[in-house]
C-alpha cells in the first residue's frame, strides 16, 4: 500500500474536523521515534522532554521491547482468561519478584487499575474487616490525579477534571496531602483504604514531608486499613527506585502500576500487592477482556527484565541530579522540586509562562509541557547528559 504524504496543516485540520476537542496539541505531527528523539512528518527532529507522562521511561522503540513485541505478534496476541497462555504466569511471577509483592492482577489502563483497586479494597472491607455492606470509605488526598473514569473524577479536587460529570460516586473522603493529622481524623471503622500517590504528579511533582508515609503506614496498621500506593506515574524507575515509595522505606498493601510497564507499545497496567487482599476477588467477580493478554504480558516481561538490571534506576538517579542542578542554575527558574528524572520547574516572576513557552521550545526542537508558571520535566531515562544540556539551554533561551 502506498503512503500518501499529508502536510502538517492538513493533519491538524483533519484532527480538528474528525477528532475530539479534549486536547489542544502543539502544532507538530510526529511520525517516528527512537530513543529520546522523535521526528515529524516534515523530517524535523525533536528532543522528547516529556516522555508520555512516564509511559516512555525506556524511550521510543527500545530494541528489547520491539523484539519482544515482534516475537509475540508472530505467535499469539489474545486469548480469553478462560484459558491459560504461556506468558501470563511468568509475567505475574516476574513482576511480583521485581517489586517484592505477592500477587499480580493485570489490567490495561491506569484508570482501570485504580477502579480495580477500589473494588478490591471495598470487597476486602466487607469480607475481612467487617464493614457493613455499602458503607466502605476510601480516603484520598486533595490535588490527586488517579485517572479520568467517572468513579475516579468523583474524588478529584481539580475543577477541570471533576466539574460537570456528576452525579458522583460516593464513598470517598478527601484530606490535605501530606497532613497525617487530617488523615488520622478521617479514618473510621468504615475506612477500607487510604489511596495516595507517593509523589503527586499532576499537582506539580509534589513530595510530602519527610516521615509522612511512615505515619500513613502506622495509621493503617493501627486501624486495620489498607494502604494503597498509586505508582502509575511515579513507579518503574522514574524516581531512581523501582517504586517511588521505596525511597521512604515503607511498603504499601497494594500498588497500582502502569504507563512504563507498557514499554510504550500498548496499555499495560496492574494491581500488585498482598496475596490475601487480592485473593478476596473470586471467579466471576472481576475480569478484563484484554487484561493480561499474551502480547501485553510478553511486553511487560521485557520491561521487567530491563528494570531487573538496575540500570534505569541508576540512570534516573544520576541524570536526575544533573538535570536538577542545571535547571537550578538558571536565573529564570524560581524553584525545582522532584526526584530522579522527574521535576516541576517553577518559572520566576516576570518571565514567559504557559503555552507560549511550550511553543517557543517546540520551535527550538524540544517537546515539553508548560502550564501557567510550571514546566514539567520527565524525559526518557535513556537520555544523555548532552541531550539534557540541549533541553536546558533551550529552556534558558526561551525564559530569558
Amino acid at each position: 500500500m502506498t503512503t500518501v504524504a499529508i502536510p502538517t496543516d492538513d493533519h491538524i485540520a483533519l484532527a480538528e474536523r474528525w477528532g475530539p476537542s479534549d486536547y489542544i496539541p502543539l502544532p507538530v505531527v510526529l511520525a517516528h521515534g527512537e530513543g529520546a528523539w522523535v521526528t515529524d512528518v516534515n523530517g524535523r527532529r525533536y528532543l522528547d522532554f516529556l516522555a508520555g507522562y512516564s509511559a516512555l521511561n525506556f524511550g521510543h522503540r527500545h530494541p528489547d521491547v520491539v523484539a519482544a513485541a515482534k516475537a509475540q505478534l508472530d505467535r499469539l496476541t489474545l486469548t480469553s482468561r478462560m484459558f491459560h497462555h504461556d506468558q501470563f504466569a511468568l509475567f505475574c511471577q516476574e513482576l511480583a519478584e521485581l517489586t517484592g509483592t505477592e500477587r499480580v492482577l493485570p489490567s490495561n489502563s491506569g484508570g482501570e487499575a485504580i477502579d480495580s483497586v477500589v473494588k478490591i479494597a471495598r470487597r476486602w472491607a466487607y469480607r475481612v474487616k467487617g464493614v457493613p455492606d455499602g458503607a466502605a470509605e476510601v480516603v484520598v488526598a486533595s490535588s490527586n490525579f488517579h485517572g479520568r473514569t467517572t468513579t475516579i473524577v468523583s474524588f478529584s479536587t481539580d475543577a477541570h477534571v471533576h466539574d460537570g460529570f456528576g452525579p458522583y460516586t460516593p464513598g470517598f473522603k478527601v484530606v490535605p496531602y501530606g497532613d497525617a493529622d487530617a488523615l488520622r481524623s478521617a479514618i473510621t471503622d468504615n475506612t477500607a483504604a487510604v489511596l495516595l500517590e507517593p509523589i503527586q504528579a499532576e499537582a506539580g511533582v509534589v513530595i510530602p514531608p519527610k516521615g509522612y508515609f511512615g505515619e500513613v503506614r502506622q495509621l493503617c496498621d493501627d486501624t486495620n486499613t489498607l494502604f494503597i500506593a498509586d505508582e502509575i506515574q511515579s513507579g518503574l524507575a522514574r524516581t531512581g527506585a523501582t517504586l517511588a515509595l521505596d525511597h521512604e522505606s515503607v511498603r504499601a498493601d497494594l500498588y497500582t502500576v502502569g504507563k512504563a510497564l507498557s514499554g510504550w507499545t500498548m496499555p499495560v497496567s496492574a494491581v500488585i500487592g498482598r496475596a490475601d487482599v487480592l485473593g478476596v476477588i473470586k471467579p466471576g467477580e472481576h475480569g478484563s477482556t484484554f487484561g493480561g493478554n499474551p502480547l501485553a504480558c510478553a511486553i511487560g516481561r521485557a520491561v521487567v527484565r530491563m528494570l531487573a538490571t538496575g540500570e534505569f534506576q541508576e540512570r534516573s538517579r544520576e541524570l536526575g541530579a544533573y538535570a536538577h542542578a542545571r535547571l537550578r542554575e538558571l536565573d529564570s527558574v524560581a524553584e525545582v522540586n522532584g526526584r530522579g528524572l522527574w521535576a516541576n520547574v517553577r518559572i520566576a516572576e516576570g518571565r514567559p509562562t504557559g503555552r507560549q513557552v511550550s511553543e517557543a521550545l517546540l520551535e527550538r526542537g524540544v517537546l515539553c509541557k508548560v502550564g501557567d508558571a510550571n514546566l514539567r520535566v520527565s524525559p526518557p531515562l535513556v537520555i544523555t547528559r548532552e541531550e539534557i544540556d540541549i533541553a536546558v539551554d533551550a529552556i534558558a533561551e526561551v525564559l530569558g
